[in-house]
């Protein structure tokens, strides 16, 4: 879980700092149309967020956190094998990506926070 926090937000520095980079050298990504580097740092604040939760959850050991920080993620998976779908799915490049950076990690996240236990400490 710690893992896949870091992940995300590695992934959150390398789209708010390296916006164009980003665009121009992720396969699929401008098959969505022109750059809105809003809209990516959009993206990479919502990155940010999940990572920075799975991580906190990793550390403190909390499921509630950590389904928190997979929410985003596994949505995003979601809309990405709805997208893959509706272009006829096939087996390409862009597919590869979405599996290995975008779907696998956020599956992965999800798993290790529903694997947590949540014990409430009774006061």
């Amino acid at each position: 879980m710690i893992g896949i926090g870091g992940l995300s937000v590695m992934t959150a520095a390398y789209m708010w700092t390296a916006t164009q980079h980003w665009y121009d050298t992720i396969p699929g990504v401008s098959l969505t149309g022109p750059l809105n580097s809003h809209f990516a740092k959009d993206v990479a604040l919502a990155y940010l967020t999940s990572g920075v939760a799975l991580i906190w959850a990793g550390v403190k050991q909390d499921r509630y956190i950590g389904l928190f920080g997979a929410a985003w993620l596994a949505l995003h998976a979601l809309f990405h094998i709805w997208i893959w779908v509706h272009r006829g799915a096939p087996v390409d490049l862009v597919a590869l990506i979405n599996l290995t950076g975008i779907q696998l990690p956020a599956f992965i996240g999800l798993a290790s926070a529903i694997s947590l236990t949540s014990e409430k400490v009774k006061t």
